[in-house]
């Protein structure tokens, strides 16, 4: 399934049909990186064929037809060279050249201080940076008497899984579900699929050329999961249909006891060294605060708790909700029911992306697998386009004269852009017009891909879009706002999760016996979004203000989450002392940077509400700064901000 791009071995066919054929799906300026490798010749760099840009979903650099022609031409020689001479890689390009890459493969300057971080990413020289670098730093016994438990087997708890593995330690995953995979288990729904690109979205360590879209579907995501469990034969550290109900630290012994029940009504208690909550933020699902929705005579689920059994083919449907999930759902299910009305109290913004349901091709399934470095530097691409470029969007200027539509001039470019692309899909329906076109800042929301099937869906005579909310469920249907009554057979909430109740239902209780729901109440926060005060040995992975909501990709944040974690592990072993906590001084001045920081960005804008933020208006999801802040911050741990106990 992996393909790490530093294989010593490659498998090249001697079809030269079938490598021609191929490089006509090519990414045409990944493929000239992979032609560097391979010829160990950067005269490429020089010449006057070159990318002219460097944007989201768009994977040619804007070269014309004639460039990309002369380019594969020009591959097909050098593979066949490479081929024939033993697949034997020339000396790999130095530092200097690889920076002199980048800015060619964007056709924009790569600042020297992403250098690092990018060059980490790919693992060009065939090191995983993020994996256990202990090595004799801590002793063997210390790793083996180290006990932890990992609460979730979701993307996150994958992934800790695989580090803990890595370093050596004694530890065991628990997971509600009846598999891992978190929210590609759960989410089930008609039409759901990543909107990260998959060759982007899964882990650096364990890149993928198999799948079959550019936005996988959700079988093919939780295959990937289940997959990285097996490769890594991690099957028996997880213990499935089992959650966590309590978890108490205590300080006499300094280990936690956590308390599980299983599926089965079977309880079992654990006494470890270290938790490590992978359990992430959208894991609950909310129904709306209405009256009547257990009373529904007909059949009704929420997107994250799907009724497979559920026939909606010629139904009367109801869709509540105009979010992420219902932008997939409503236009799946359009063609196939009798009527669908879908109740927005939002309008959401979205940006074009013609490729988001399209099939990856074959040809470069191919490249994916087979051409050295090839999948790194796709990667590459898709993370640069994806990165820091567009968090100027999300700060606020106090003198931007138009802050009823936008925040500063670069955000009213975007502006223009995403209303353009709305109204050119309905320009002929003022009506549905003045209902889609959103009435905040775009970025203050989460801004949605899409390819023309949501307002497609949305003119079909058979879908009605009703720009408000709902007072109420009855047997027969739901009563909106105004008053009217809808009748329905099949009612689905894509109402989103409990975002303000992290870590709920569980009972955690940290020194002293405090409660961490009541610590955090309406304003969860942790010490890079990992660590709490009063909370020893306890991390967070996805923890409170670490979602995205300009670019990046969560299994990156998680893999700086881990490290980190890994690295306050590796301290308090080698301390020889037996606990480890976020001093309050280093979480508390984290925690006022936090908001000093949101407080200039575009989620706390008078014109944005959303579920990022609390009854306060302060946002406890997301991430204020920029990624590499991330990635810098996380690299190593600050002996100064823990107290060894």
């Amino acid at each position: 399934m992996s393909q790490t791009g530093f294989s010593s071995s490659f498998d090249i066919p001697a079809d030269d049909e079938l490598i021609a054929r191929a490089l006509q799906d090519a990414s045409i300026p990944t493929l000239m990186m992979s032609m560097i490798h391979m010829s160990g010749d950067a005269s490429l760099l020089e010449g006057a064929i070159r990318p002219a840009g460097a944007y989201i979903n768009e994977y040619q650099g804007y070269m014309s037809e004639e460039d990309k022609a002369t380019v594969r031409a020009q591959a097909l020689q050098v593979i066949k060279t490479f081929r024939d001479g033993g697949c034997q890689l020339p000396p790999p390009p130095g530092r200097d050249t690889i920076h002199r890459m980048m800015n060619f493969f964007v056709a924009q300057e790569v600042p020297e201080e992403y250098l690092p971080m990018m060059l980490e990413e790919m693992e060009l020289d065939g090191r995983d940076q993020r994996s256990d670098n202990w090595g004799s730093e801590v002793p063997q016994q210390h790793r083996e008497q180290h006990k932890v438990l990992v609460i979730g087997g979701g993307m996150s708890g994958v992934l800790a899984a695989v580090r803990l593995q890595e370093a050596g330690l004694p530890f065991v995953v628990i997971e509600k579900n009846s598999s891992v995979g978190g929210t590609w288990f759960e989410n089930r729904y008609p039409g759901a699929r990543v909107d990260v690109s998959n060759h982007l979205y899964c882990y650096s360590f364990e890149p993928a050329h198999h799948w079959t879209q550019y936005f996988a579907q959700q079988p093919e995501l939780r295959k990937y999961f289940e997959d990285v469990v097996s490769n890594h034969q991690l099957q028996d550290r997880f213990r499935l249909n089992t959650e966590v109900t309590r978890a108490v630290y205590d300080e006499d012994t300094n280990l936690w006891t956590v308390d599980t029940l299983d599926t089965s009504g079977n309880s079992e208690t654990h006494v470890v060294n270290s938790v490590i909550s992978a359990v992430g933020q959208l894991n609950r699902p909310k129904l709306p605060d209405v009256p009547g929705v257990e009373e529904f005579q007909g059949q009704w689920c929420h997107s994250a708790d799907w009724d497979t059994d559920m026939d909606y083919h010629g139904k009367r449907v109801i869709v509540v909700g105009a979010g992420a999930s219902a932008f997939q759902i409503v236009p799946t299910i359009a063609a196939d029911v009798a009527q669908l009305t879908v109740f927005q109290r939002v309008a959401p913004w979205m940006f074009e992306n013609p490729i988001y349901h399209e099939k990856v091709p074959e040809g470069k399934k191919w490249c994916l697998e087979h051409l050295p470095f090839y999948t790194r530097w796709f990667r590459f691409l898709l993370f640069w386009c994806a990165c820091d470029g567009a968090y100027d969007t999300v700060v606020v200027d106090p003198e931007w004269p138009h802050q009823e539509r936008s925040v500063n001039e670069m955000n009213d470019f975007v502006y223009q852009m995403f209303s353009d692309y709305i109204r050119g899909q309905v320009s002929d329906n003022e009506e549905l017009l003045l209902k889609v076109l959103p009435d905040y800042p775009p970025m203050g929301r989460r801004t949605l891909q899409d390819n023309g099937s949501w307002l497609g869906a949305l003119q079909r005579d058979n879908v009605t879009l009703e720009a408000q909310g709902i007072s109420e469920v009855t047997t027969e249907g739901v009563i909106a706002n105004n008053g009217e009554f809808f009748p329905a057979d099949i009612i689905i909430y894509a109402t989103g999760f409990k975002t303000d109740q992290f870590l709920w239902p569980m009972e955690i209780r940290g020194r002293g016996g405090q409660l961490l729901s009541e610590t955090w109440s309406e304003e969860p926060s942790a010490y890079l979004g990992i660590t709490v005060n009063g909370f020893p040995n306890f991390y967070c992975m996805f923890g409170p203000g670490t979602n995205l909501a300009f670019g990046g990709s969560l299994v990156f944040n998680g893999e700086c989450q881990m490290r980190y974690t890994m690295e306050c592990i590796k301290l308090l072993l080698q301390s020889g002392d037996k606990a480890l906590e976020c001093t309050e001084e280093a979480h508390q001045d984290y925690q006022r940077r936090f908001r000093q920081q949101h407080a200039k960005l575009i989620w706390e804008h008078p014109k944005v509400h959303s579920y990022y933020q609390n009854k306060q208006g302060h946002v406890t999801l997301l991430w204020p700064w920029k990624i590499i802040d991330m990635w810098r911050w996380t690299k190593q741990v600050d002996p100064g901000d823990y107290k060894l106990i």
